[in-house]
């Protein structure tokens, strides 16, 4: 046998349930298994805000059930890395995946590229995109409050996601295109029964159209008789619109590679192999009676076990062999734990801890902001930043800011010297923003400061506007990371890109601290800032500065108004507005590097 330290067992195309329950399986087996993601690790399930339906975990959210996914399978030595597959070479024993960042060689293929929210087509959809017309409650809700929503949709989502949005919409009217839902009775007769939903069969969305606020009539069809007529708000106001239409299937990539039924979705047989041997899919993308995450990770067990036996045929045909991942971090706990049992005389197996003990643990005492699982993952960043920062606050005399400034004095006084505060206090405002400026002085806020030659701070151009708890605590603490060095780390390409970035740009990020979305583009464009000295980061809590969500009409988050100078002294900045949630790359792509 020839060892080929270029190759790998399995490559997994999709970092959702499906792609890390195969890699933490093959891993596990000592197999070598690369997991590629274009974006987000975690697929769809992580903009879900309450999983309540896995087994063995009473109540999570979507993206700490697959944060934990991922750290099992690199802890069993499974390999990621951020790359969009643009093709595939099926033939011959030695497959080739083909990324935006180089080729790479395999033996066996897993698809788990997943699916996406499908856009159904209505007149206005894509205008209002962000601007009324939404597609996740857990993100979008809070801008309607007070306001009703139109929800398109007859199956699951549409049921559960309605009833969500009754917290904030004070009325939710269901458009189900059926003469019933399509989902189970008992999802369905919450919201049937609910006294802020309305549900209207036989009824589909033809048309939106809009105001200077906002959406303000919808157009709706009887899919019985073909009528039309128009509706509107009962306050004569302005509306949302939330499209629960089911999924797209991501298999562009595959189309005339493997087959696919009529409508996208990846053909299986027997233990989830595709027509190509050597592929299998698993997940949504796949024809299957049942998407959820459950099934998905069921998926990604099965095609994980087909696939050691697969790489384990070819490498015995071929003689060649990866690299086996031998110094996981699995393989070296129990290693320490082997040798601890030994030096003490003790069996390797740890005693089982007697029933209660652990709820009897002292607790570490009450802290305002951050409990003691926190200041110890704190703890750890702090330890390796290379260089002392100073976080600069300016502030009024409101309570927001009193609650921002108590909120950094905690976090500095946890960093052992790494953290230091200096204050600008000036009068409260009354909440009036500088709106013309391409990042305007909206107070209170935190930037990130280095120390200068002269020992005075020096501002980075990354900042937060309002108090970093909530989603955007994690991107904030990166932030410190990232500045501070060495920082998250950057593949050659993407390193290159930033650099070429020449010219200073402005990204507003417009985020909410509810939004599961939001954390990765504020962390992916302050890496980029923290980066280059060009390229200046900084996030906005609507929540607490309306008037920019009024001004650029924000009713999705996140929100990006990027801000490049003109060509010479007399012409006029160039502004653009993005939505959605984007990773480094794709910032990179909005940045134009």
């Amino acid at each position: 046998m020839q060892q080929q330290d270029d190759l790998y067992d399995v490559v997994v195309i999709g970092g959702g349930p499906a792609g890390l329950t195969a890699g933490l399986y093959l891993a596990r087996a000592r197999y070598r298994v690369l997991i590629l993601e274009k974006a987000d690790f975690g697929g769809q399930i992580t903009i879900t805000s309450e999983v309540v339906n896995y087994p063995g975990v009473e109540r999570t959210d979507g993206r700490k059930l697959t944060a934990t996914m991922r750290k099992q399978a690199q802890n069993f030595g499974a390999e990621f890395k951020v790359a969009e597959a643009t093709g595939l070479d099926v033939d011959g024993d030695i497959k080739v995946v083909h990324t935006n960042r180089g080729d790479i060689r395999c033996f066996g293929i897993l698809i788990a590229t997943g699916a996406s929210p499908r856009k159904i087509g209505f007149t206005g959809e894509q205008e209002y995109a962000g601007r009324g017309v939404a597609y996740c409650a857990t993100c979008d809700g809070e801008f309607f409050n007070g306001r009703e929503v139109i929800v398109v949709g007859g199956g699951f989502a549409a049921a559960e996601e309605s009833v969500f949005l009754t917290k904030y919409a004070s009325k939710v009217t269901i458009l189900v295109r059926e003469g019933d839902f399509t989902c189970d009775a008992a999802v369905a007769a919450e919201a049937k029964n609910h006294p802020k939903i309305e549900v209207r069969y036989h009824t589909q969305l033809d048309g939106v159209a809009a105001g200077s606020g906002g959406l303000t009539e919808a157009t709706l069809r009887d899919t019985r008789t073909g009528e039309t007529s128009v509706w509107k708000p009962a306050d004569g106001g302005t509306f949302g619109v939330f499209v629960f239409a089911g999924y797209v299937p991501q298999t562009e990539l595959v189309r005339g590679v493997v087959e696919l039924d009529d409508h996208g979705y990846v053909v299986t047989h027997g233990y989830l192999e595709t027509s190509v041997p050597g592929v299998y899919a698993a997940g949504d993308l796949r024809v299957k009676n049942l998407r959820q995450v459950v099934t998905a990770t069921a998926d990604g067990a099965i095609a994980a076990v087909e696939l050691e036996r697969y790489a384990k045929h070819l490498s015995e045909k071929t003689g060649l062999v990866p690299p086996r991942p031998t110094t996981s971090t699995y393989e070296q706990q129990e290693a320490k734990a082997a040798k601890a049992a030994s030096a003490s005389g003790t069996s390797p197996a740890p005693a089982p801890q007697r029933p209660g003990a652990a709820s009897a643990a002292p607790t570490g005492g009450n802290h305002a902001f951050f409990d003691d699982a926190i200041r110890q993952q704190l703890a750890v960043v702090f330890s390796r930043m290379a260089r002392p920062l100073v976080l600069k606050l300016e502030l009024d005399d409101s309570p927001l800011s009193k609650e921002l400034q108590a909120f950094i004095g905690e976090m500095t006084s946890l960093s052992d010297g790494k953290l230091s505060t200096v204050v600008d206090t000036a009068p409260a405002t009354g909440g009036d923003v500088s709106l013309d400026d391409p990042l305007p002085d909206a107070r209170p806020n935190v930037r990130l400061c280095t120390i200068g030659a002269n020992g005075e701070p020096q501002e980075t151009g990354i900042a937060f506007h309002g108090v970093p708890s909530g989603h955007e605590f994690n991107s904030f603490v990166l932030a410190l990371y990232n500045v501070a060095g060495p920082g998250q780390a950057l593949d050659q390409d993407t390193a290159e890109r930033i650099a070429s970035i020449g010219q200073p740009v402005d990204v507003m990020l417009l985020v909410s601290l509810t939004c599961t979305m939001c954390p990765e583009t504020v962390l992916a464009t302050q890496r980029i800032a923290a980066a280059n000295p060009k390229v200046r980061a900084e996030a906005y809590d609507i929540a607490h500065f309306p008037e920019l969500k009024d001004k650029f009409n924000v009713m999705s988050v996140p929100c990006m108004v990027i801000t490049r100078p003109g060509a010479d002294a007399a012409s006029e900045a160039q502004q653009t507005i993005e939505f959605g949630k984007k990773s480094v790359p794709q910032m990179l792509d909005l940045l134009g590097a």
